[in-house]
């Protein structure tokens, strides 16, 4: 069994590999080349806490992937001195069944998110993309603003949390880093964040939308990754409804997110809203962008193919590397 901690997987799992192998992920999810059951919650009532069960088996190019992860989000965790997110990736042989890795689950969803936000950006942002807006402060909203400046030659970025504290500490921390941009500056109020940027992530708990639909430049492109359940929102239904709108997966999101769900019960739009599965515009089935004032949005609520490719690619960069720790099973 191949362990890899946390500082392994953030050195095995660089940006833009990774954004790369989300890409064949999301491509074999709208292949049906993917065996991905609607992942299984497990609420824990005395914590307000869920933990999540997501297999996956995936065929795609450079080998076959069978891995599930397990995540609990536990949001007493922080007054505890632990991270909110806790998780652990299973890796099995895709021919045998046979176990051969376990991988620190947190460091990996982060990066993954980041890079399937990242994917979509490439796809579906405008190519002058300069200044990018993230709401939430956390480890998620960190790699989605290193994914947006991965694929984007960014010059400007905000960042607004309701923590100032956490926005600060982010901004000093992260400004300057890699494809970062030096000029990465906190925001003083949610309009202040998204007047003028060209891509907005939000990567929030937040039950109520986090920006004003009003604010939105024409020619927006927003990715949401907040929203994991049909009580959360971070997106305004108006932007929703005026938007293409760009899925990780038709079947998750519409179990899942209250950034859909709310403004269909609310008869803005229906299913027939969703243009496409991200997947679906990577294998040339749909175009992407029409226009450059068209406002595109990317919904993801995660789906188990992430972590499978993440997984594999995390291995064999590990193996390249001579990262991790061999431990009889």
């Amino acid at each position: 069994m191949h362990i890899l901690t946390a500082e392994d997987i953030r050195k095995t799992l660089p940006m833009k590999e990774t954004i790369e192998a989300m890409k064949r992920a999301y491509a074999s999810l709208s292949d049906g080349r993917a065996e991905v059951p609607l992942r299984t919650r497990l609420n824990v009532p005395p914590q307000d806490a869920v933990s999540l069960f997501m297999p996956a088996y995936v065929q795609a190019e450079g080998g076959d992937a069978l891995a599930v992860k397990v995540v609990s989000l536990f949001p007493k965790n922080p007054e505890r001195g632990l991270a909110f997110i806790q998780a652990a990736v299973l890796v099995l042989e895709a021919d045998t069944g046979r176990p051969v890795a376990l991988l620190e689950g947190s460091s990996l969803t982060a990066i993954r998110t980041g890079a399937g936000s990242g994917a979509a950006i490439d796809l579906l942002a405008r190519p002058d993309s300069k200044v990018v807006a993230v709401f939430g402060a956390g480890a998620q909203g960190r790699t989605q603003l290193e994914a947006a400046c991965s694929v984007r030659k960014i010059e400007e970025a905000w960042v607004f949390d309701l923590s100032i504290e956490r926005a600060e500490f982010m901004v000093q921390e992260v400004a300057g880093k890699g494809f970062i941009p030096q000029n990465l500056r906190v925001a003083k109020s949610s309009s202040q964040a998204v007047s003028k940027a060209d891509i907005v992530c939000t990567a929030t708990t937040s039950n109520t939308p986090v920006f004003a639909d009003a604010d939105l430049k024409p020619g927006t492109h927003v990715s949401a990754i907040g929203s994991y359940t049909p009580e959360m929102q971070e997106v305004p239904a108006e932007t929703v409804a005026r938007a293409l709108v760009v899925v990780d997966s038709r079947s998750a999101t519409l179990a899942e997110t209250g950034d859909l769900l709310r403004p269909m019960q609310a008869g803005l739009f229906g299913e027939e809203h969703i243009y496409a599965e991200l997947g679906e515009i990577l294998l040339g089935r749909k175009p992407g962008r029409g226009s450059s004032e068209q406002i595109t949005y990317f919904k993801s609520v995660g789906v188990a193919v992430q972590d499978a490719m993440a997984a594999q690619l995390a291995l064999q960069n590990a193996q390249k590397m001579g990262l991790g720790t061999e431990v009889l099973f």
